[in-house]
């Protein structure tokens, strides 16, 4: 993955418009964006006024959403844009970030291999946007940044912590801070104090987090205990960026951890003595690892156009899934333990059917840019991914992903989870004037209450 840290990721505001997105040739210096539209947007005196403590505390609820006003709060009705105006430019000017040049006809071979999918359908409907949870992102590529362990319990990544917040109480609380030094309240083999950790990765389960640092770094804490419960740096390798976590739960029952890395390796650990149990080389650098519900296969993705699904035991390669065009950076699998999702730079997100991998068992496309998150719902039901900005898709497993909801917004999306019980789908957005979590609630069609109506 491309060496870039983001030292100033904050969007709407120096981006709100930004909105070009990447050249295909990167350059660091560039990335915050080669044009600027906040004058064309509104002047000096309204983005003065948006930036004040009032303004910037002000949510957005589901009532005021169904009365007029923009889900994000963007006051649209006194900018020099509508809102529709300005999703047709940057639907026109966004360039997607790809590290692969790819062929000219390649849009052709899309158009026939994509999925039809009817996206007019509705599955979750806005409920709550908060300015009080804001997440921030430390690496443009890496997007895993939300997770929640139930409607009540929500984390995010703002700037150095770890922060958890509660839709129903409206709190955030910090729970990791690794702005300072960070000492592991137990003496553990391989463990080591860090100081001021940028955190790329992350992943939550239950009471344990694991967050990956920029630098190699990783650290571990029990939600409901004072205290870090190990932190290390990972290896030495000047490309030791912790690109992914995950949590997952052995064959045996254990609890283990699971770091892809820069360096090209795959590490477990285990969660009772964070011992490494295992590391697996690969030939390129690893973006995504994570492990089957059913704690019997690991997908490895990364600087290649081929997928991998590997025994996470050993980490001898079972297949290669072969079909992206560029390189990876998301995955997850189906709670079936059998549909593997890898999300790609190419703007596509692949399902595969890992019985039988010869090809991919259906092709979803981006509007705009690499799907850089990916989630199933826990009922097996739906299947969400985000694209770097403003889109997120939801996918009706059931009907072969051929019906979608697409979610409308503007910004930079540093991550988007369901909640264990399927009802509430999260979406976090990184941005220095509408940085926010916005929370989506599940659509029932009770049609014996409509009769009582």
């Amino acid at each position: 993955m491309a060496q870039f840290l983001n030292e100033d990721l904050e969007f709407l505001e120096d981006d709100f418009h930004d909105m070009i997105g990447f050249d295909d040739d990167f350059d660091a210096d560039e990335f915050n964006f080669a044009v600027d539209m906040q004058d064309e947007l509104y002047d000096d005196e309204l983005a003065n006024e948006i930036n004040n403590p009032e303004m910037l505390n002000n949510d957005t609820s589901a009532a005021e959403y169904r009365n007029g006003k923009d889900m994000q709060g963007i006051p649209w009705d006194r900018l020099n844009y509508t809102r529709d105006d300005f999703r047709a430019l940057r639907l026109k000017q966004y360039t997607n970030y790809q590290n692969l040049s790819r062929p000219r006809d390649d849009a052709q071979l899309e158009s026939k291999e994509s999925n039809r999918v009817v996206q007019r359908s509705k599955f979750y409907d806005f409920q709550f946007n908060s300015r009080l949870a804001k997440s921030t992102i430390v690496h443009f590529q890496l997007r895993n940044l939300v997770w929640a362990t139930s409607k009540h319990d929500v984390y995010i990544v703002h700037d150095h912590s770890v922060m958890h917040y509660s839709p129903l109480l409206q709190t955030c609380k910090e729970l990791i801070n690794a702005s300072g030094r960070l000492i592991p309240h137990q003496s553990l083999r391989g463990s080591s104090a860090l100081s001021r950790v940028q955190i790329c990765s992350m992943a939550v389960k239950d009471n344990f987090i694991a967050a990956g640092g920029f630098h190699g770094e990783l650290i571990c804490k029990y939600s409901d205990k004072p205290g870090v419960a190990f932190c290390a740096k990972l290896t030495e390798d000047d490309s030791a960026i912790t690109n992914s976590v995950d949590i997952y739960q052995s064959p045996s029952g254990s609890t283990q951890v699971i770091c892809g890395n820069n360096d090209s390796f795959v590490r477990v650990f285990d969660t009772d003595k964070f011992s490494l149990l295992n590391q697996f080389p690969f030939s390129w650098s690893v973006n995504s690892a994570c492990v089957s519900p059913d704690g019997k296969l690991l997908a490895v993705l990364g600087d290649s156009t081929d997928c991998i699904i590997a025994d996470p035991q050993s980490g001898k390669v079972i297949s290669n899934l072969k079909g992206h065009e560029d390189y990876s950076f998301s995955c997850a699998w189906h709670p079936s333990s059998h549909i593997l999702a890898t999300g790609n730079q190419d703007k596509t997100c692949r399902l595969w059917d890992v019985r039988n991998t010869s090809e991919s068992l259906a092709v979803l496309k981006g509007r705009i840019g690499a799907i850089r998150g990916i989630k199933f719902s826990s009922d097996g039901n739906f299947l969400a991914f985000a694209e770097p900005a403003d889109f997120v898709h939801v996918y009706d497993v059931k009907k072969d992903y051929c019906s979608a909801q697409e979610i409308d917004l503007f910004g930079e999306i540093s991550g988007i989870c369901f909640s264990p019980d399927c009802e509430s789908l999260f979406v976090g957005m990184s941005d220095r004037t509408y940085g926010s979590l916005l929370e989506f609630k599940r659509r029932h069609m009770y049609q014996y209450l409509d009769l009582q109506l």
